[in-house]
C-alpha cells in the first residue's frame, strides 16, 4: 500500500446455481488464494452466493435466508485475513427484494449496496423479482454472526490508513445506463469502482463491454474493477463467460479469457488517480454527490509490486501502435512548422545540420512542411559547420541528409572565427571547458540567425524535451531559435521517429538515416580521439536519457515522490542498471531539473504533441530560482 498501490482482484467461482454453501465455500478458497497473494480487496460477480439465474427461486425463503447465512459463513472463515471481500446476493427489506453487494472485512459486514438499474428486456426479466433501489433507500439490514450493516444505493467505503483509497459499487447494469451511479460515488471520493456483474455472452457484447469499462475509468479518471459471472451460470438460454477486467484511467491493467472463470489481479495507483484529479481542474468534488461513508482497516504494508513499468513511458510498447504513433507525432510536428511558415509568409528556413538525431528530426519534419505547403525544398537551407570536434562520420552524414532530401547545403567552417573569439575575450583554446563548448555553440547559432536574416527567413530549432529537462543546450546558443519543432519529444522517441523515417524510406536516404540512428549521442565540441571518433558522449556526462525520460515523465505527468519513481525505476530497468545507478542518475535529474529551469522559462515556441510538456506557455509554470531541497532530502533516505 506504499506509493499508493492497492493490489485488487475480479474473481469468478465455479458456482451451482440455488446451492449456497457451495458457492460460500468457493468463494473463501477464493477469498484466501487472492489473500495469500497479497489482494487486498476481491471483487465476485452479481448474485454470486445464489447464481444469479435462480429466476422464481428468488422467491423462495429457504433460497434468500441461505443467502444470508452464506454471507455469515464467509465472514466467519475469512476474519483472520487481512482483506476486503465483496459478494452479491439478494436480501429482503420490508417485503421487497433488493440485489445487493455485502462488503465483508474482519469477520463482519461493513456495509451494503443495492442495484439501482434493473433491466427488463431483451432475455432479462429481472423487475419480476428485484425492486429497484432509488436515493432515499436507507435500511440497517442484519447478517446474523456478521452482524448489522446499513443498505443503501450509494455508499463509499474509506480506508482509515490510506486516505486516498476509497472505493464504491455498481452492480452489472448500472454500468450500461446514461446516468451511472459511479459518477455520484467518484464525485463522492471513490478512486476504485467495483461492478458485480452478471453480463451474458452474445457475440461483440465482449468488445464493447471492454471499451466501456476503459471509458468509465477514462472519464471518472478511477480504476474500474469488473467481476462477470461464468459457466456455472450458464443455463437454458443465456451463457455466462466469466469477463472479467480491472482497468485504471482508460487503460486496460488485467482481463481474463472468456469462458475460463479466471482470477485477475491489478496494482492500482490511488495516489496517481488522485493527483490526475487535482490536476484536472474540470473534476470537481460535488458536495451534493455525498454519499454515506463506511470505514475499514487495512495493515499498513508494502504492496509487492508484480508489474514493471515500461522502460520508455513516451513509446507505445506495440509495433502497430508505435508507427501509427510516429506517422501522427511527426504530422502535428509539420502541421506546427507550416502554420508558422504559412503565417509569416517566408519561403526559407535555415537548419544547422549536425548529423546527430536532433537536427536530423528537425529536417524530416521541415521536409514534410515543405511538402505540405507545396514549396520547393531548395528553401530548406542545411547549415553544416564543423569545428574542433565535428567528425568525419557525422560531417558526411549531414551532407548525404540534406543532399537526399533534395534540400540546399552550405558549409560554413567555423574553426577561424572561434579562435578569433577566444583570443579577443583571452580563452585558451587548450583549455577545453565550459567557455571553449559555449563558445562555438553560440557561434553557429549568430551564423544560423544571420542567416536567417539574409534570406528573409526564421531558424528550425532542433533541441528535444530531454535536453530541456536536463539544461544540456547552451544558453543562447542551440538553446535558442525561431520555431523549436521538436520541444516536445524526449530523446527515447527521437529514436524511433529516425528510424521509423529510415525504414519507410530507400536508398542512400534510409541508409544515411540507419547509421544516424547508431551514431552516440553527442554535441561534439571537444576534439575526436585518436581514430578520430567522437570523444565526448553525452550520456557519459549527463546519464542514459532512458532513465531520465523515465524520471521525467512520472516526475511531471503524474507527480509521484523521488521514491516512488525510485522504486517503479529498480522494477523497469531490473537487469540493466544497479540500484546504485539508477540513484546516481535520479540524484543527477533532479538537481538539473531544478537548477536549469532558467532557459527553459524563456524557450522559443513549438508544437505540443505529447502529454509531458516544458513549454511556459503551455503545461508547465516553474519559478526559475525554485529550490531542490525537499526533493534531494528525500533522495537522501531512499
Amino acid at each position: 500500500m506504499k506509493d499508493g498501490f492497492i493490489k485488487i482482484a475480479c474473481a469468478t467461482p465455479d458456482i451451482k446455481v440455488a446451492d449456497t454453501e457451495h458457492n460460500a465455500d468457493v468463494i473463501v478458497r477464493l477469498i484466501k488464494e487472492a489473500e495469500g497473494q497479497g489482494v487486498k480487496i476481491i471483487c465476485f460477480p452479481e448474485l454470486g452466493i445464489t447464481g444469479y439465474t435462480c429466476g422464481d427461486l428468488f422467491l423462495q425463503d429457504v433460497l434468500l435466508k441461505g443467502a444470508v447465512k452464506a454471507v455469515a459463513d464467509i465472514a466467519g472463515a475469512t476474519a483472520d485475513l487481512d482483506i476486503v471481500s465483496i459478494v452479491g446476493l439478494p436480501y429482503q427489506v420490508k417485503g421487497k427484494l433488493y440485489n445487493i453487494a455485502a462488503v465483508i472485512k474482519g469477520g463482519k459486514v461493513l456495509g451494503a449496496t443495492a442495484k439501482k438499474n434493473i433491466p427488463n428486456y431483451s432475455e432479462f426479466y429481472e423487475l419480476r423479482h428485484f425492486t429497484p433501489a432509488d436515493d432515499s433507500l436507507m435500511e440497517e439490514i442484519s447478517f446474523g454472526a456478521a452482524g448489522f450493516a446499513v443498505l443503501c444505493s450509494n455508499q463509499v467505503f474509506a480506508c482509515k490508513e490510506i486516505s486516498n483509497l476509497k472505493f464504491g459499487i455498481e452492480i452489472c447494469e448500472d454500468l450500461w445506463v446514461a446516468d451511472t451511479p459511479s459518477v455520484k460515488l467518484a464525485k463522492s471520493g471513490a478512486t476504485i469502482i467495483f461492478n458485480l456483474s452478471a453480463s451474458d455472452e452474445v457475440i461483440g457484447k465482449a468488445d464493447y463491454r471492454k471499451n466501456l469499462i476503459k471509458a468509465k475509468s477514462g472519464s471518472l479518471l478511477c480504476a474500474y474493477a469488473y467481476a462477470d459471472a461464468g459457466v456455472g451460470e450458464s443455463t437454458q438460454d443465456m451463457v455466462f463467460a466469466g469477463h472479467n477486467i480491472i482497468a485504471e484511467n482508460g487503460t486496460v491493467y488485467a482481463e481474463s479469457k472468456i469462458f475460463d472463470n479466471e482470477m485477475i489481479i491489478a496494482d492500482v495507483d490511488v495516489d496517481r488517480l488522485v493527483h490526475e484529479r487535482r490536476r484536472m481542474n474540470t473534476f470537481i468534488v460535488n458536495t451534493d454527490c455525498e454519499s454515506h461513508q463506511a470505514e475499514f482497516s487495512l495493515k499498513p504494508v508494502e504492496t509487492k509490486i508484480t508489474f514493471a513499468p515500461p522502460k520508455t513511458p513516451f513509446v507505445p510498447t506495440v509495433k502497430y501502435d508505435l508507427e501509427s504513433r510516429c506517422e501522427e507525432i511527426l504530422t502535428m510536428q509539420a502541421v506546427g512548422l507550416m502554420t508558422r511558415i504559412r503565417h509569416i509568409g517566408c519561403k526559407n528556413v535555415v537548419i544547422g545540420l549536425s548529423g546527430g538525431l536532433d537536427s536530423t528530426l528537425a529536417l524530416i519534419v521541415t521536409v514534410q512542411a515543405y511538402d505540405r505547403l507545396g514549396l520547393d525544398k531548395k528553401g530548406i537551407h542545411c547549415i553544416t559547420m564543423p569545428c574542433f570536434g565535428t567528425t568525419d562520420r557525422t560531417y558526411t552524414n549531414a551532407c548525404r541528409l540534406a543532399e537526399a532530401y533534395g534540400t540546399t547545403l552550405e558549409e560554413i567552417n567555423i574553426k577561424a572565427s572561434v579562435s578569433q573569439h577566444f583570443e579577443d575575450i583571452g580563452q585558451d583554446s587548450n583549455n577545453h571547458d565550459v567557455t571553449y563548448e559555449n563558445g562555438q555553440a553560440r557561434e553557429r547559432t549568430q551564423i544560423l540567425m544571420d542567416k536567417a536574416n539574409l534570406l528573409g527567413g526564421i531558424v528550425i530549432g532542433t533541441g528535444d524535451l530531454s535536453e530541456l529537462a536536463l539544461g544540456w543546450a547552451t544558453y543562447n546558443g542551440d538553446h535558442m531559435s525561431m520555431y523549436a519543432v521538436n520541444s516536445s519529444i524526449p530523446k527515447t522517441l527521437v529514436r524511433w521517429l529516425v528510424e521509423y523515417e529510415a525504414n519507410r524510406t530507400e536508398g542512400i536516404l534510409s541508409s544515411t538515416l540507419k547509421d544516424i540512428f547508431d551514431t552516440p549521442v553527442s554535441p561534439e565540441l571537444l576534439p575526436p580521439d585518436e581514430d578520430g571518433k567522437i570523444s565526448q558522449k553525452t550520456e557519459d556526462l549527463v546519464g542514459p536519457y532512458e532513465l531520465h525520460d523515465y524520471f521525467l515523465y512520472y516526475m511531471l505527468r503524474f507527480g509521484f515522490s523521488p521514491s516512488k519513481i525510485f522504486r517503479l525505476a529498480q522494477k523497469s530497468f531490473d537487469g540493466d542498471y544497479s540500484r546504485e545507478e539508477i540513484l546516481k542518475w535520479l540524484k543527477k535529474f533532479y538537481w538539473r531539473f531544478f537548477t536549469q529551469q532558467f532557459k527553459r522559462s524563456c524557450m522559443p515556441d513549438g508544437p505540443k504533441v505529447g502529454t509531458v510538456t516544458l513549454s511556459p506557455r503551455g503545461d508547465f509554470r516553474m519559478p526559475s530560482d525554485a529550490a531542490v531541497n525537499l526533493w534531494m532530502k528525500e533522495i537522501e533516505i531512499i
